[in-house]
């Protein structure tokens, strides 16, 4: 090739290759590319080609992108499971008979109509039975969207966009079309006056264009948060001809008109509220639909007082009832229906992860701020004697943010993956916790934990604290270890005054400060507390809301669930890197590795969780053989025909 090139530029200037003239190089290169097949291979005479047209100032015309097809569904990372032409999910009977009713308990109250705004405690059963999204999520994969009110979408696979085209047949309850138009006022409405999630994420929408008559195209920011396809894929549908922009946030009181398969028939503010099946609901025979929504009518009846709940099961009044007290679970159903098989104990499995039920130290408080006291105190949690003692022995210790699932650091080794993620935050994982042999300290149940005092009171004078006579004290300033921690409710206060007595022990004063709900959310919200109890629920796509939970800036942001005022480089890395994961291995090592940093900062005291699902309900419902990932999911239920109630008119 190099002879050619200098026998070419001779004939055109008359000197070396090293000395040719723009002009001989360029007809060099370009005769070469041209004509010199035997010499070069395709590849190579292609790229003295490219050479040649750049020299001669010609630009090559850009690989064109590939084409962006439309897909009836969305997964956030790997592939669908259900192909174009599915024509139900896997955990429903597509043949349930329709009728009969469904009757709830809730307890508390309610005082809004809108479950889309910050203003008001709205009524349960809103954003599911009214209000509906572009596409429908199936419960029996990590996080997949199906076709709903869009019946297609297009997205690149750098997710820099997404493109909905509208179901034709989509109709609000009132029968209006739902169109473009509505979809786009829907973004704006919630991305200005929506709950803080709406603003946060609509936020990251840089353009919004209608593209077609039925299409419209969302551009996002830079970014390059790929959650924000199936988000805006999630972003529930309002009619424009409804709601206001001017009085959003305060129309709490308005009829809601939504697109979803109930309408409310019946509202007694605070009290009760009663959906009716829509014998329109234009999704009736759409895949994500089938099999879903059976019961014509659905109530959610409020009682003030969770054992006048409990009665009202008792005789009937409720159909079903979740349960999440063990002691209940054991002893409560052994009255004549639930003998006798009137009423069934069930027990669904689930398969998302338990997420961290905990006592929060606030590390922004001088009294949690060294690492070795918050270490001292979790040692002094008896969880075996607790368990035993308080819950029948029917709870699980939990070991990972992420417990009961793939995400879950807790027993395995960290990968590759997650050592590359963490090589440059070497110091934020324990050693133990990055070779998955970590696990929390375990008793022998007796209420004794020698090993855990003895454990705690070493870590506690490395700390700068001492025991005089039977109380710990500071040894600089002889100033008592006193802390206080939140309680809201009996159960909470219950397991509160059994850790305060292990506390004790090693001369910590723990005092329980019982406050009503509103006060508790006040001062949760505003960081003012030592310590409380909380749950950060978890799915198997733990996405956005981590930096909700872990960032320090939400650490510094009062309304955040950073309780625990986490500051930690390592944390805010791992969580973009989750955000980031384009496929479900890097993922997966992005949030076991999020999983270890957490473990290591020992920000919290881990609680436990239950290993299955309980819900007592009476014998004339039925549900489907399959359970999802979620659990069971009474959406999917029917009354038994031969047992159906007459429905109340």
């Amino acid at each position: 090739m190099l002879s050619v090139l200098r026998r070419d530029a001779v004939a055109e200037g008359g000197r070396c290759v090293h000395c040719l003239t723009t002009a001989a190089l360029q007809g060099a290169l370009l005769r070469v590319a041209l004509l010199g097949g035997a010499l070069l291979t395709g590849a190579l005479r292609a790229g003295v080609l490219l050479i040649a047209l750049i020299c001669w100032g010609i630009t090559p015309p850009a690989r064109a992108a590939t084409p962006v097809k439309p897909t009836h569904g969305i997964a956030m990372h790997g592939n669908l499971k259900y192909g174009p032409d599915f024509r139900h999910f896997d955990y429903v009977n597509p043949k349930a008979p329709k009728g009969g009713r469904l009757r709830l308990g809730v307890n508390g109250s309610f005082d809004s109509l809108n479950p889309l705004i910050v203003r008001g405690v709205p009524a349960a059963g809103l954003r599911g039975y009214v209000f509906e999204s572009l596409l429908v999520r199936a419960l029996d994969e990590p996080f997949s969207l199906y076709a709903h009110i869009a019946q297609s979408v297009e997205v690149p696979e750098d997710r820099s966009w997404i493109a909905f085209t509208l179901n034709p047949k989509a109709r609000f309850s009132d029968g209006r079309p739902i169109t473009v138009d509505d979809v786009i006022f829907s973004h704006a409405l919630l991305r200005d006056h929506g709950r803080p999630n709406h603003r946060f994420y609509y936020a990251k929408v840089a353009k919004v264009e209608k593209i077609g008559e039925r299409t419209v195209k969302f551009t996002f920011d830079k970014s390059g948060d790929r959650e924000m396809a199936l988000i805006l894929g999630l972003m529930p549908i309002v009619p424009r001809h409804i709601y206001n922009a001017e009085t959003f946030e305060s129309d709490t009181n308005r009829h809601p008109v939504g697109s979803g398969p109930y309408v409310v028939a019946k509202v007694d503010l605070g009290n009760s509220i009663t959906y009716r099946r829509n014998p329109d609901y234009w999704a009736r025979d759409l895949p994500g639909a089938r099999g879903r929504f059976n019961f014509d009518e659905i109530v959610f009846d409020y009682y003030r007082d969770t054992n006048a709940l409990f009665e009202a099961f008792k005789k009937g009044l409720i159909d079903a009832r979740g349960e999440s007290d063990p002691a209940k679970w054991a002893e409560a159903y052994d009255y004549p229906a639930a003998k006798d098989g009137r009423v069934i104990k069930g027990e669904f499995p689930i398969g998302l992860p338990s997420g961290m039920s905990a006592l929060v130290f606030n590390t922004r408080r001088k009294v949690f701020r060294d690492r070795r006291v918050r270490q001292a105190l979790i040692r002094l949690f008896d969880f075996e004697w607790i368990n035993k003692n308080l819950y029948y022995g029917l709870y699980v210790r939990t070991q990972s943010y992420f417990d009961r699932s793939e995400l879950s650091s807790h027993g395995r080794p960290a990968s590759a993956g997650e050592r590359r993620l963490l090589a440059p935050y070497r110091q934020a994982v324990k050693p133990e916790i990055m070779a998955g042999t970590h696990a929390f300290p375990k008793t022998d149940g007796s209420g004794r934990n020698r090993k855990g005092l003895r454990e705690a009171l070493r870590l506690l004078g490395e700390a700068g604290y001492e025991l005089r006579g039977r109380q710990l004290v500071d040894k600089r300033t002889g100033k008592p270890f006193i802390f206080e921690v939140l309680a809201v409710t009996r159960s909470q206060e219950r397991l509160l005054l059994s850790f305060a007595r292990a506390l004790r022990r090693a001369g910590i004063t723990m005092r329980i400060r019982q406050v009503d709900s509103a006060i508790y959310f006040r001062r949760a919200k505003t960081f003012d507390f030592d310590m409380i109890q909380f749950r950060w629920p978890a799915s198997l796509s733990p996405g956005n809301e981590q930096t909700f939970r872990w960032s320090a800036k939400a650490a510094d942001t009062e309304g955040t669930f950073n309780y625990a005022g986490v500051k930690n480089p390592a944390a805010d890395a791992m969580i973009a890197a989750l955000l980031k994961a384009r496929t479900r291995p890097e993922f997966v090592d992005a949030v076991r590795a999020l999983d270890r940093v957490l473990l290591s900062g020992d920000y919290v005291i881990p609680l436990f969780h239950l290993p299955k699902l309980w819900l007592a309900y009476w014998s004339h419902l039925a549900h489907p053989e399959k359970t999802s990932l979620y659990g069971y999911q009474l959406d999917t239920w029917w009354v038994r025909p031969e047992m159906a109630r007459e429905t109340p008119q």
